[in-house]
């Protein structure tokens, strides 16, 4: 077993912080159901405690959603527990039923593999693995591999009875629709997760989302069972809501990815940037790791300042410079204070793309006419010629932010960046991309 930061016995001091903890989860709002409230924190005032988190790589990133039951983890961290980061090669190639109302796409063995390879990299990068922190990260095809068939049925099957399993609600709510044995297993295959974490790692407590309360209690069930009714804890993160009532981390372009090669670091931090007023309290609360007494004045900047919207500013470079880190915030901000102000010049031809990534985009061939008439009218920027004058003329039409008056300017030359696009704007807001063929 690798060795904990420090000796696994806390001291009265040490004890007080782990309480702290628990009070500091409670008042974010951060813990939505726990197995044995008492019974975890006696644990907690006695023990640096292994704890484990999985995520299941079903695509070669995660997203916000993803985020917090392992922010919650990196909290425990941060008090001296030790975190368990799992990546599921094993159970990706199964489907967890869970919030899932049909049978889950099979993904290939290669597919998995290259998704728990992102995934891990992702996750590392939050816990600081390599960093002797004393965080671990473990991958659950290593043990669930190895075991065949039989030892599968005789060895767990056979604590886990079938009516348990069909009273759990993500099983009971598939059963009109349809469950294949495949995924009616699941359940069992994150019970000896849970189980061997707990022999191999001494790993006592469980986070994950709501929707992972059945697979948890599954765990308990078994490690009682296979290891003389030993205790182990499981808790839950409530699921994440906006307060209009959409979906939260879902936008008119997707889900917002932790790669940056999905969502930028300018999208990232506009995301946050973005937050309402109604939600960005409780974004800090669960998502950064502000001090309460910061959170509760920024709290009242959102009750008496809104304008300044120092809440979301806070929220958005707390979260970009956790996951994509400074160089990235610094970006992201540079991005958005030249969008603010129109002022382009100041952006790098890779900045200017992330900044006009989902703005209106039209494709100039070889063959096409280059004159700024005529391309403002091909690409629908202006109605007509004579209105395309008109704003060119009034000096509405600006060309990688510099005004253009001339009815004769051509893109061509320096106004075509790393000769791939331009942007230009129309009005004040108004904003298109030129991409050249």
């Amino acid at each position: 077993m690798p060795p904990l930061m420090r000796d696994q016995r806390i001291d009265e001091n040490e004890g007080g912080k782990k309480m702290e903890l628990l009070n500091d989860l409670t008042w974010r709002g951060i813990i939505y159901q726990q197995t044995d409230e008492a019974g975890m924190k006696e644990l907690l005032e006695k023990e640096s405690v292994s704890l484990y988190c999985g995520a299941d790589p079903t695509g070669d990133s995660l997203h916000i959603g993803h985020l917090l039951p392992f922010l919650t983890m990196k909290r425990f961290q941060n008090h001296g527990h030790r975190p368990v980061v799992l990546v599921g090669g094993a159970t990706g190639q199964i489907g967890d039923p869970s919030g899932k109302k049909e049978e889950r796409s099979l993904l290939t063995t290669d597919q998995v593999e290259h998704n728990v390879k992102s995934i891990q990299a992702q996750l590392e990068k939050i816990f600081a693995i390599s960093g002797n922190t004393g965080a671990v990260m473990v991958n659950n095809l290593d043990w669930i591999g190895k075991i065949d068939m039989i030892s599968f049925l005789r060895d767990f099957g056979k604590y886990v009875g079938v009516n348990y399993m069909l009273a759990k609600d993500t099983i009971a709510s598939r059963l009109e629709s349809g469950i294949s044995f495949t995924e009616f297993t699941y359940t069992i295959i994150q019970a000896m997760d849970f189980n061997h974490l707990y022999r191999e790692l001494d790993c006592k407590l469980q986070i994950g989302g709501s929707d992972q309360w059945g697979n948890i209690t599954t765990g308990l069930e078994l490690i009682r069972k296979m290891n003389h009714d030993a205790k182990a804890f499981g808790m839950t993160i409530p699921l994440v809501t906006k307060a209009d009532g959409t979906k939260f981390g879902k936008t008119e372009s997707g889900a917002i990815w932790l790669d940056p090669d999905k969502t930028s670091p300018y999208e990232f931090y506009q995301f946050w940037f973005n937050a309402s007023d109604a939600d960005v309290v409780k974004y800090l609360k669960f998502f950064t790791f502000l001090e309460k007494d910061a959170i509760i004045e920024l709290d009242k900047s959102v009750q008496t300042e809104p304008h300044l919207r120092a809440a979301q500013k806070a929220l958005a470079e707390e979260m970009t410079r956790m996951i994509h880190g400074e160089e990235a915030l610094a970006q992201a901000q540079r991005i958005t204070a030249a969008l603010f102000s129109g002022d382009l010049k100041s952006l790098n031809s890779t900045e200017l793309k992330q900044g006009f990534k989902d703005v209106p985009t039209h494709t100039l061939g070889k063959e096409d006419s280059a004159v700024l008439i005529d391309v403002l009218v091909n690409a629908g920027i202006s109605s007509s010629k004579r209105q395309a004058r008109e704003d060119v003329t009034n000096g509405a039409v600006y060309i990688n932010g510099d005004r253009v008056t001339e009815l004769d300017a051509v893109l061509e030359g320096d106004v075509r960046l790393d000769g791939q696009f331009t942007i230009v704007r129309r009005g004040k807001k108004k904003y298109f991309m030129i991409q050249y063929a």
